[in-house]
């Protein structure tokens, strides 16, 4: 068994993931890098000792299964999983958006964070010392919805509702769980963000961006208090994006 603190992080080949599964691996975590593509993967590992990288497609349940046995068999345990992976999928009102376009975002905003949950779940719980951290990424649209982004506001609330049961069932096996709700950090998903935003009263206008190693910082943060403490939500945007109050 290895005294490594361990980590798993989803959708770790770009984006927030890659930012997150780097700070992790700077602080000397095992950190498996999961994503659907080797390169990016691999890219974002880069020389790190403590990586390990493992093409995962978190939709489906053999590939979960697979990830999380490579990490029992690396490290023999698990300290936290960043569930990271997700996509805003096509734009479209609740009117317009296909049905088999809304399963896709639900595969993989919920399913897949489900489907790492529930594994990670069963690691913290049987091994020795028990428990771990689980942190679930939501969004600003976990609180309120942009225009025609009907599958990815239904997924992010739902979120919320997966991160307050596995908080619940966590209590008895020593597993926290908390959310991080992130608006506008600065990455290829939000780049189109920075030059034009589709706003509630039908305007486009641009909105303020925020360099993400905050919010690697605030994982970091989260990842590091002991198990009778927890972040249950927290809140990180652009100081000035439209939000609060009427925008």
């Amino acid at each position: 068994m290895s005294n490594t603190r361990v980590a798993v992080v989803t959708g770790a080949g770009s984006g927030l993931g890659r930012v997150i599964a780097r700070a992790l691996l700077a602080e000397r975590y095992g950190v498996a890098l999961a994503g659907r593509r080797a390169e990016p993967l691999t890219e974002a590992a880069g020389d790190a000792a403590g990586a390990e990288v493992v093409p995962t497609d978190v939709t489906d349940p053999d590939s979960v299964s697979t990830l999380f046995d490579a990490v029992r068999e690396r490290w023999g345990r698990l300290d936290l999983l960043v569930n990271n992976a997700g996509t805003f999928g096509p734009a479209g009102d609740v009117g317009e958006l296909p049905a088999a376009d809304f399963t896709a975002v639900v595969q993989a905003n919920l399913t897949g964070s489900y489907l790492c949950a529930h594994h990670a779940f069963r690691m913290m719980k049987d091994q020795d010392p028990r428990g771990g951290r689980i942190i679930n990424n939501g969004s600003i649209s976990a609180h309120a919805p942009r225009p025609r982004s009907v599958a990815y506001t239904a997924t992010k609330h739902a979120i919320t509702g997966l991160t307050k049961s596995i908080s619940l069932d966590g209590r008895a096996h020593d597993i926290a769980c908390g959310q991080i709700d992130i608006g506008n950090a600065a990455t290829d998903m939000t780049s189109g963000i920075a030059t034009g935003a589709a706003q509630a009263d039908g305007t486009v206008r641009p909105e303020p961006t925020f360099d993400p190693q905050h919010v690697a910082d605030a994982v970091l943060y989260m990842a590091g208090l002991p198990l009778n403490a927890n972040v249950q939500f927290m809140t990180i945007t652009a100081t000035t994006m439209p939000f609060i109050g009427r925008g």
